[in-house]
C-alpha cells in the first residue's frame, strides 16, 4: 500500500516538475469548521447524444428560446490591451447599450478593458460578442453564471477610469501589456495537477526536487471565509487595494505568506475570483524577483465549471448582489457523491454559519461585510461591533438576503 502510495506521488511530481506548455494566448476570523456533506446541488442535466436533436434550431419551441432569452445571468471579462483613447472606447461603447438592459461596472483604460454586469441573458451576451468581434478580443475568455433574481448590479457604470483594480498607488504604472511580467497562466486541469502535486509534496519530502510548491489566495479575508483551495492560507487583508504579499523586505512579517520564501526555488501558485487581481499583483512581484509566478486562468470560477469542487471548499465569494455562490452555479450535476461542506464562524460567538453569505454593518460609515449568526445580528442590531452600534448613521437591521438601500430612504423615513 504503502509503495502505491509513493509511486502515485512521484507520478504527481513528475507532472508537476513538467514545465507547461507555452500559453496559446496571454489575455488575461476565526478558523471555520466543517460537516460531512457538500452543498445540494441543484437539478442539473447531463446532455446526451439524444440531446443534438433537440438542439436543431426548428425543433426548438419558440417559447422556450425567448424564455432563455430573458433569463438574467451575470456576465464577467478583462482583458490587457492598448486603447490610444479610451474616452472614445467608452463612447463607443455607450453606444451599443443604448437600449439595452445591462447594469454592471465596466471600466476602461490605456491597459484594457475590465467588466463584470448582469442583463437577460440576449442582451449581456450581445454585448460580450459585439466586444470579441474587435480582433484585440478575439480570444478573449468570457464567463457567465446565472442571476436568479434578476440584475444583480444597481446601476450600469461604464467609464474611463485609471486603474482597472482598486490597488495603492494606482496600476498605471505596472507593465500590465507586457505578458512575460505577468504569471504564467494554467489551464483549470493544470492547476488541478500542481493542487495534487502539492498534496504529495505536503506528505513527502521535497528533497528529491529541492522545490517548494506555494498556494497563495490574492484575496480578502472575508472571501476566504466563505470558501477557498485547501491549503491556501487566510488572507490577512480587508481589502485588495492594501494588499502586500511579499513586500516585507528584511523585515520578518509572519502573516506575509511570502516572508522569507526563495524566489528561485518556490513555484507559487495565485488564485483569485476570475483571474484579474492575480494578474495585476504578479507584476508586482515579478519586479521583486519572484520568479516562478503561475496564476489560475479565470479564476476560481473558471477552474469550478471546468473541473468542478475537486480541492476547493465552501462557496465562492462575488462582487455583486448575489454575495456568494455555491459550486454547483458553475457546474450544475447530478447523482454525483456528497463532498464536505465548508461551515463559516459567526466572527462575535464564533458559533457555526452555515449559511455563507455576508451581511453589511447597518451603520453606513462603517458598511463591512461579516458573518453573523442570527442572534449576534439581532442583539448587535445589524452592526459589525458595540461601537458601530452606538453609531449616528443607522440602517435597520435587514432579513434574510435583502440588500441595503441608498442612504437617504432611511434618512428621510426617520424624519416622517
Amino acid at each position: 500500500m504503502a509503495s502505491s502510495v509513493h509511486r502515485s506521488c512521484h507520478r504527481l511530481l513528475a507532472l508537476y516538475l513538467r514545465p507547461p506548455p507555452a500559453p496559446a494566448r496571454h489575455s488575461f476570523s476565526p478558523h471555520p469548521a466543517r460537516l460531512r456533506s457538500f452543498f445540494p446541488a441543484p437539478p442539473g442535466c447531463r446532455l446526451g447524444t439524444h440531446a443534438i436533436t433537440l438542439a436543431e434550431p426548428d425543433l426548438v419551441p419558440p417559447e422556450e428560446e425567448d424564455d432563455d432569452d430573458a433569463r438574467f445571468i451575470v456576465v464577467t471579462f478583462y482583458k490587457f490591451v492598448p486603447f490610444e483613447d479610451p474616452r472614445a472606447e467608452v463612447a463607443s461603447h455607450l453606444h451599443f447599450l443604448q437600449g439595452r438592459d445591462i447594469h454592471g461596472r465596466i471600466y476602461l483604460n490605456e491597459q484594457g478593458i475590465n467588466a463584470q454586469y448582469s442583463g437577460p441573458r440576449k442582451d449581456a451576451v450581445a454585448y460580450a460578442d459585439w466586444v470579441k468581434k474587435d480582433h484585440r478580443f478575439c480570444d478573449m475568455l468570457v464567463q457567465t453564471s446565472p442571476a436568479l433574481t434578476g440584475h444583480a448590479f444597481p446601476r450600469l457604470k461604464l467609464r474611463y477610469k485609471p486603474s482597472l483594480v482598486q490597488l495603492e498607488g494606482g496600476s498605471w504604472h505596472l507593465p500590465l501589456l507586457d505578458p512575460s511580467m505577468r504569471a504564467t497562466p494554467l489551464t483549470p486541469s493544470m492547476w488541478k495537477e500542481r493542487l495534487e502535486a502539492k498534496a504529495c509534496l505536503d506528505v513527502s519530502s521535497s528533497e528529491t526536487s529541492g522545490r517548494r510548491l506555494l498556494l497563495l489566495d490574492v484575496r480578502n479575508d472575508y472571501e476566504w471565509d466563505v470558501g477557498h483551495f485547501e491549503g491556501a492560507q487566510r488572507p490577512n487583508v480587508d481589502c485588495f487595494r492594501s494588499t502586500s504579499f511579499g513586500l516585507s523586505g528584511e523585515m520578518e512579517n509572519p502573516s506575509d505568506p511570502l516572508d522569507g520564501v526563495d524566489k528561485e526555488k518556490t513555484d507559487i501558485l495565485m488564485y483569485c475570483t476570475g483571474g484579474i487581481r492575480c494578474d495585476v499583483y504578479s507584476t508586482i512581484l515579478r519586479k521583486k524577483g519572484f520568479r516562478n509566478l503561475y496564476t489560475l486562468e479565470g479564476g476560481v470560477s473558471n477552474y469550478l465549471k471546468a473541473e468542478g469542487p475537486a480541492g476547493w471548499v465552501g462557496n465562492l465569494f462575488v462582487f455583486d448582489g448575489r454575495l456568494s455562490l455555491p459550486p454547483a452555479t458553475f457546474r450544475p450535476s447530478e447523482g454525483e457523491e456528497e463532498e464536505e461542506r465548508w461551515v463559516g464562524r459567526c466572527y462575535f460567538c464564533g458559533s457555526e454559519v452555515v449559511e455563507l453569505r455576508h451581511r453589511n454593518c447597518a451603520n453606513i460609515d462603517c458598511n463591512r461585510l461579516y458573518l453573523s449568526c442570527g442572534w449576534c445580528a439581532a442583539e448587535l442590531a445589524g452592526c459589525c461591533c458595540s461601537g458601530c452600534k452606538a453609531a449616528p448613521r443607522l440602517r435597520p437591521l435587514l432579513p434574510g438576503h435583502q440588500r441595503y438601500l441608498k442612504w437617504h430612504v432611511y434618512r428621510d423615513a426617520d424624519c416622517c
